[in-house]
């Protein structure tokens, strides 16, 4: 199975999202899941193409304004980008969905 790629999305692609992306690692880390991880700003998310989008919730407007294709990119919006127990709950169904969790 091809290694998830995960990308971490705020406004400057630097204090929050890398905030959101170390609370991840200890989600990931627990559940056993592997994946390159990245952060970055809004604009460069769309030319990335990753597996999974992580992004806080006042960032939807945003997004959906790009042409995301669903099919090749989940966007996983939070209302609290450090929570560990909301980034948990958020991302297990996805991880199943695209075969990294059993």
């Amino acid at each position: 199975m091809k290694k998830l790629k995960i990308l971490f999305v705020c406004g400057a692609g630097l204090g929050s999202s890398f905030a959101c992306q170390m609370s991840a690692e200890d989600v990931l880390k627990k559940l056993g899941v592997e994946a390159n991880l990245d952060h970055s700003d809004i604009s460069s998310a769309v030319s990335i193409r990753p597996d999974i989008i992580i992004t806080a919730q006042n960032f939807q407007s945003q997004f959906e304004k790009f042409s995301i294709d669903p099919e090749q990119t989940t966007i996983i919006y939070l209302k609290n980008i450090v929570s560990k127990a909301e980034i948990e709950e958020k991302i297990t169904p996805v991880l199943k969905e695209l075969g990294a969790l059993a």
